[in-house]
């Protein structure tokens, strides 16, 4: 609801001041905004073609569900918390806090907060719903006491005082609400539930990413070879011989040492590293295509090779695809994670499961959740992918034993 809000609001300051708006607009906000609209779109759209999704009440099954809620999760994080993945305050009182915790949240008075204008009203707003940065005006405190004049607060036994004049007041009285942590908080005050959902983007966009990366080559590459053949086929058997031969955990430790670790680094050499299965699943099947009379006929009849591909072999080969794609993505997730846990993975920016595990290590005698939500989403993450390209498999071909 307070995400609405404040699309009402957006769409306001656009027409009073358009300039300023797009100023203030960044990343966390149009993330907001995009997640809050395809939450009300998405649904409206399932309602009025509901009688086309009825094939889901037959596939579902507890794999497609862990998919479809780390999807869910993927589109709709901001909708689903609003906490920074990366914030991080008052580590006295946060820090690794067990499941089902909670804390007093004591929001301060903000700076300019008498400003009344349409900019400052909107910014006051926004930080209220989206919190991207590490500068909010609040005091987390273990117990909160309230007087005539102001509150007592305490931090692990030690008592501090402040009046009404430094508080965020609401109707008179300041403005003390409980932060309830659903899965406890790391050794830097983090939430982990909220660094899990954003740990499931960078989990599902590597792996699209990285798939889609290592779909492009070995398509180009297998239908290259496999329709040309000659000295071409020889030539990309070879090198795709040499990347099967060498192991290519150590190509990838050397690139991203060398180039430093990012998302799109990460994205783009694990995507070339896993053509290779692509390639010879491409190149045998346009092999026996290219013999057959409607790819004769496709030729004499002068489609070019782009159409063919598209039009004639994709279809064919299409099923196989599929598979081996699933099994892809799921070992381009376990890649991510590994990489993350030896810390090459994508930075420090962006939280990821392999790095929750990795920093929970040391913490694992006192603070067991770090390393078990983290590990649990990876371990269900695996199952259900490796499961749906099994039955995938199976429906395709009925004749392999499931």
């Amino acid at each position: 609801f307070d995400i609405i809000m404040l699309g009402f609001k957006y769409t306001g300051l656009l027409f009073l001041d358009f300039t300023k708006a797009m100023q203030v607009m960044d990343f966390a906000l149009f993330d907001s905004f995009a997640s809050g609209a395809l939450f009300i779109f998405l649904p409206l759209v399932f309602l009025t073609y509901r009688r086309k999704f009825k094939w889901l009440d037959e596939k579902i099954n507890f794999s497609i569900t862990v998919i479809f809620v780390l999807f869910f999760a993927f589109i709709f994080a901001p909708v689903i918390t609003n906490e920074n993945p990366d914030f991080q305050k008052d580590l006295r009182v946060t820090k690794l806090l067990s499941p089902f915790s909670s804390v007093k949240v004591i929001h301060l008075k903000e700076k300019n907060a008498n400003e009344s204008s349409a900019i400052a009203e909107f910014m006051k707003f926004k930080n209220y719903v989206i919190k991207p940065s590490f500068n909010e005006s609040i005091i987390f405190a273990d117990k909160v006491e309230t007087g005539s004049n102001g509150i007592t607060y305490y931090r692990k036994g030690m008592k501090k005082e402040l009046n009404n004049s430094d508080l965020k007041l609401i109707g008179g009285k300041p403005f003390i609400e409980n932060r309830f942590y659903l899965l406890g908080t790391d050794e830097f005050g983090r939430d982990i539930f909220t660094r899990l959902i954003y740990g499931a983007r960078i989990s599902l966009l590597v792996g699209i990413g990285s798939v889609f990366v290592s779909l492009l080559i070995g398509l180009t590459f297998g239908f290259a070879a496999g329709f040309k053949g000659g000295a071409l086929d020889v030539l990309l058997s070879r090198i795709t011989d040499l990347f099967l031969a060498f192991p290519v955990i150590y190509l990838i430790v050397l690139i991203l040492a060398l180039f430093g670790s990012s998302l799109f680094s990460v994205i783009v050499v694990l995507g070339i590293s896993g053509w290779m299965s692509l390639f010879k699943i491409v190149k045998s099947e346009v092999l026996s295509a290219k013999k057959k009379d409607y790819i004769i006929t496709a030729q004499m009849l002068g489609l070019n090779k782009r159409k063919i591909l598209l039009n004639e072999i994709l279809p064919v080969i299409f099923a196989p695809l599929l598979v081996n794609i699933v099994f892809q993505f799921s070992n381009v997730i376990l890649a991510e994670s590994a990489l993350s846990y030896l810390g090459l993975g994508t930075g420090s920016s962006y939280p990821s499961w392999g790095a929750m595990i990795e920093s929970g290590q040391q913490y694992i005698n006192k603070a067991w959740w770090l390393i078990l939500f983290p590990g649990l989403m990876l371990v269900l993450t695996l199952f259900s992918a490796n499961d749906i390209g099994r039955k995938i498999k199976v429906s395709l071909n009925p004749q392999i034993n499931g």
